[in-house]
């Protein structure tokens, strides 16, 4: 286990200015400054790639995905699908199958946690957030626990808004189930 920790604790750094190069948005000043987005879990911001993708999608063939039988439908339809084998290959999920799309971070993690949670959540188990999650990170698991019998367990931060990384460690000695 003490592998896994200081693996996650030092992955090498990524090149931040080349993904916030792929954001046209991040080009942006804010009083003066780089514009900084943190609400990601409200609304993400999308790269060029996306936007394009986007503007392509209502300019040519703006219609349900598997709901009809015509042009425009079945075109939507095969983009669609396209875009679930990209994802699919980026993640290395095993099929295309496991990828599910969502509306949004919210409804991604409600998804999990009843479903995911629901058949492999026991009583006894524990689950850990940080105490830096947002709201949306937190409810589903506590009412998963409280249903389950199992236990949320809460990585404290320290003033200056960090993971106390002690006791990150620490939560690994015991019996995990979920690290959320």
């Amino acid at each position: 286990m003490d592998n896994v920790i200081t693996t996650i604790l030092t992955k090498p750094a990524f090149d931040v200015e080349k993904v916030r190069n792929d954001f046209p948005v991040l080009k942006t000043k804010a009083h003066g400054k780089p514009l900084i987005y943190f609400d990601n879990a409200a609304t993400s911001q999308k790269p060029q790639v996306v936007i394009d993708k986007l503007v392509d999608y209502y300019s040519n063939y703006n219609a349900n995905i598997h709901r009809g039988v015509h042009y425009l439908s079945q075109k939507a339809s095969i983009e669609f699908d396209v875009v679930r084998s990209i994802v699919q290959k980026f993640i290395n999920a095993a099929s295309e199958r496991e990828i599910i799309f969502v509306r949004g971070t919210t409804e991604g993690i409600n998804f999990v946690a009843s479903t995911y949670g629901r058949q492999n959540v026991k009583a006894g188990d524990e689950i850990i957030v940080t105490a830096m999650e947002h709201h949306s990170n937190i409810v589903p698991w506590q009412m998963l626990c409280e249903e389950k019998g199992a236990t949320l367990k809460v990585i404290p931060m320290n003033d200056n808004g960090e993971i106390i990384l002690e006791e990150y460690k620490n939560c690994f000695r015991r019996k995990l189930n979920l690290l959320v």
